[in-house]
């Protein structure tokens, strides 16, 4: 693919107020140097942390979208998708990825269904259902650890230990991804540290990149988080170096927004930290797991 900047078909929803999903993906992919080619799976008035949010289903119009891209005959370098509005969705998204499969090309599934052991409130089973079939499309997925629970039909555990998130990781892999990514990960021997577990299947190694956590919650990190993995990866990063990236990002943006007097449900201050994303790579805290 001869192009100039690379392309991200970014297949997510846009919420006006709030930073999360289009609003995050498309300023750090614009930064790291990457053109974001928004497909929108919905509208919302705010995120969905928000009471009383307006969504507005795009659902009958994403096709006559991608229709248009293919006469077109638009390539991208990237497929990315993440929240998707209805489960009648990723069967078009299944599609698409079809359609516009290219060599060398990387497929991305962020499976956003839920988080702290809970299912998002506008999903459903079958929402999860068709999610699982979505991911054996993908190089790459990035759930956190609700998300594998539910992808592999288990009860969330509180705690987990080392063994069984590789056997979670390995048993998600042979659904189809290479590489699986599973954040929100609570270290087994050290309270109040998280982590980050990847694999990948053609080198077979696991690597591990540990946080301090912070008594605070901000909408849209697991966005911010995906779209630095997407964008490390398709600039030519090795799997460690990205998700350290991601990490490294991800908890600058909660430190930078932590101190302030602030609703948190607005999302991390994403503004003030954008320029770290190209920022050469000087010490690296990933580990082989």
């Amino acid at each position: 693919m001869n192009t100039p900047v690379q392309k991200v078909a970014a297949i997510h929803d846009l919420s006006g107020f709030g930073r999360a999903s289009l609003t995050v993906i498309i300023p750090i992919l614009s930064r790291m140097g990457i053109q974001v080619c928004p497909l929108p799976t919905a509208v919302l008035s705010t995120h969905s942390k928000y009471r009383d949010f307006h969504f507005v289903d795009l659902t009958e119009h994403l096709q006559p979208m991608i229709d248009h891209w293919k006469s077109l005959a638009v390539e991208f370098n990237a497929i990315y998708s993440g929240f998707l509005g209805s489960h009648k969705q990723i069967a078009t998204v299944k599609g698409f990825i079809d359609d516009f499969r290219v060599d060398n090309q990387l497929v991305v599934v962020d499976p956003v269904l839920g988080d702290d052991g809970r299912i998002y409130t506008p999903l459903s089973q079958d929402h999860v259902k068709e999610m699982r079939s979505l991911i054996r499309k993908a190089d790459v997925i990035t759930p956190n650890l609700t998300e594998a629970s539910l992808l592999l039909n288990r009860d969330f555990p509180q705690t987990i230990s080392n063994q069984q998130i590789k056997d979670w990781i390995l048993e998600l892999s042979q659904k189809g991804p290479s590489i699986v990514i599973v954040t929100s990960v609570p270290e087994e021997q050290s309270r109040g540290v998280t982590s980050v577990i990847a694999y990948n299947a053609k080198d077979k190694r696991f690597w591990k990149v540990s946080v301090n956590y912070l008594p605070a919650n901000y909408p849209g990190t697991g966005d911010a988080f995906a779209s630095v993995i997407t964008g490390s990866l398709l600039t030519g990063d090795s799997l460690p170096i990205a998700m350290d990236r991601a990490v490294r990002f991800t908890s600058m943006g909660v430190r930078a927004t932590f101190g302030y007097d602030y609703d948190p449900d607005q999302g991390i201050l994403l503004e003030r930290i954008l320029d770290t994303l190209v920022a050469p790579v000087q010490t690296v805290s990933y580990e082989l797991f």
